[in-house]
């Protein structure tokens, strides 16, 4: 699946694409289309709470080069230009260096607007070479040094993300570096908030998860001896043992993560910040941005290039995902109310955590996919293989035999057809990912989950006006409808890489694509016409014979 969506283009494609995000039509100025901020405070007013909380600060963030960290550094920068300085933990890849890393951020469209309103930002950003999977977080000692000095917010978002990753990556990354971060903070003299960003299904064995800590699968300074001082293929072996209730080691070690806070914390201004399944912006800087094929975004893109058919998934449960837009507003809040609960608390209060999920405005697996179905026929790839042909099918059995009909057997015809032209087959080899991408979705897509986030409402209630719209972060503000009339439209520009230019040759292409599909759909009919006939004459052949 990622090999197939997540091929870069050249520059010059890439300027094309960031021109066309720029025009005037209405078709693709709805798409950049953003809510304005600027003039929300009246000339000369003061700060908004939020605002000034940031203003003159050094804020620390890990993870900076994600999906979630390029957005929380474009939308404080953007919102809060009083800030002094932020520090983004960036490592060497690739053959590139911490400057040239950081300078390719900036080049994303995602920053287009925040060069427009703030084109002096980028002497607020300073690297700080290291990796989350080192101890210490590979940070040299002048580097920590400058840290302790300067800091006095932290962003703990750093974590590998994928749900199958082998243990000896996923626990030094997701478990030890939060370890690492904690310890650098109790060093901060001037530390203001420190934001933990968890995930909303740490705790998934639970059928209910509230904004309170639960038992973890298992202490943090065990696991992480543990898992250092084992050998890779015995680390496989015990995993399975390890993992217990939780369905991957994603979940498993972003719930041993809490726990790392839970007994470390001590009196520090700290909070969690659980999110849901963040997909793509509502509003801001960009309508639709995405960067990542995770979740139903992936799922979206399969579907709308014609690979994806069939996802073993009940269509009536919540769908649990929230715009990346409002998620990044909500965590920003969070560092402030952190801040404010301390200063409010003398004495040792508890540690606050903040569910972001969407229980106040539910989106089931159904709509999902009937809003995907409505909008993305608007907007075709040029890049489809075939039709689209999609269902959420709820039955195991019946999933799995439209796995073998509509997936694994016409990919088996054309790899067949291939190598007979005498290349290389790829399709059997794409939908072995796909399948695997598939498999560690069933656990969340087939049950619900009921969740509180009380403090998380108690925290707006908190907001001026101006901050209510400066960083607006009630979902229950969100228009499903309007949201998903860009969703599709910035997954077919930003991940498939298809500009909007390439619809009239896209929309020629699918209406082909759809003929050929009802042909082939009359064939398939007919053939199994002609073999139920077959096999009727069979029987009545059978028995006149008997009798």
């Amino acid at each position: 699946m990622v090999e197939v969506f997540m091929d870069r283009i050249d520059d010059q494609e890439m300027a094309v694409i960031e021109s066309k995000c720029k025009s005037e039509t209405p078709m693709e100025s709805s798409l950049m289309e953003c809510s304005p901020t600027e003039d929300l405070l009246p000339v000369n007013e003061k700060l908004s709470p939020i605002q000034e909380f940031y203003h003159g600060q050094s804020i620390f963030i890990t993870g900076g080069t994600g999906f979630m960290g390029k957005l929380l550094i474009e939308k404080l920068l953007r919102t809060c230009s009083g800030l002094a300085s932020i520090y983004l933990l960036v490592r060497p890849k690739k053959g590139k260096d911490v400057h040239q890393r950081t300078e390719e951020i900036f080049d994303d469209v995602l920053f287009e607007r925040l060069k427009d309103e703030q084109p002096k930002f980028r002497h607020q950003i300073v690297a700080i070479a290291g990796d989350c999977s080192q101890p210490n977080l590979g940070i040299s000692s002048q580097d920590r040094a400058t840290l302790i000095r300067e800091v006095s917010i932290v962003f703990h978002i750093a974590a590998t993300v994928r749900f199958d990753e082998k243990l000896k990556l996923a626990v030094p990354i997701n478990v030890r570096s939060t370890r690492d971060v904690l310890n650098l903070c109790k060093e901060i003299p001037n530390l203001k908030s420190f934001v933990h960003v968890s995930t909303a299904y740490a705790n998934c064995p639970q059928s209910t998860i509230e904004e309170k800590f639960y038992d973890a699968p298992m202490d943090s300074d065990k696991l992480i001896a543990l898992i250092e001082c084992v050998e890779d293929k015995l680390a496989e072996d015990i995993t399975p043992q390890l993992l217990g209730k939780w369905p991957n080691t994603y979940t498993f070690t972003k719930a041993v993560a809490e726990n790392v806070i839970r007994k470390q914390a001590g009196d520090m201004p700290i909070g969690i910040f659980r999110p849901a399944i963040v997909i793509s912006t509502y509003q801001e800087p960009i309508r639709g941005w995405i960067d990542n094929l995770y979740g139903p975004t992936g799922v979206a893109a399969g579907a709308g290039t014609g690979l994806l058919r069939s996802i073993h998934c009940d269509g009536s449960v919540s769908a649990n995902v929230v715009p990346a837009d409002l998620t990044i507003n909500a965590l920003i809040a969070c560092a402030w109310d952190i801040s404010n609960i301390r200063l409010n608390n003398n004495s040792h209060s508890d540690i606050p955590i903040y569910n972001y999920v969407s229980r106040d405005n539910p989106i089931t697996y159904n709509d999902l996919k009937e809003l995907s179905e409505k909008y993305g026929f608007d907007f075709p790839s040029n890049k489809a293989i075939w039709y689209y042909s999609f269902r959420n099918t709820k039955h195991r059995l019946i999933h799995l035999f439209f796995v073998y009909f509509c997936h694994l057997f016409p990919a088996l015809l054309v790899d067949t057809a291939t190598v007979c032209m005498g290349k290389q087959p790829r399709l059997l080899k794409v939908y072995k990912k796909i399948h695997k991408f598939m498999d560690v979705l069933n656990y969340f897509s087939t049950q619900e989950w009921i969740f509180t986030n009380d403090r998380l409402h108690a925290m707006i209630t908190k907001f001026t006006s101006y901050d209510r719209k400066n960083f607006d972060c009630d979902i229950r503000n969100l228009n499903w409808e309007v949201y998903f009339e860009t969703y599709l439209r910035g997954i077919r520009v930003y991940l498939i890489k298809d500009p909007l230019d390439t619809l009239p040759q896209a929309r020629v292409r699918w209406q082909r694509l759809y003929w050929c599909h009802q042909a082939l759909k009359l064939i398939l009919a007919y053939i199994v016409m002609r073999i139920s006939w077959s096999a009727i004459s069979m029987l009545f052949k059978f028995f006149d014979i008997n009798m």
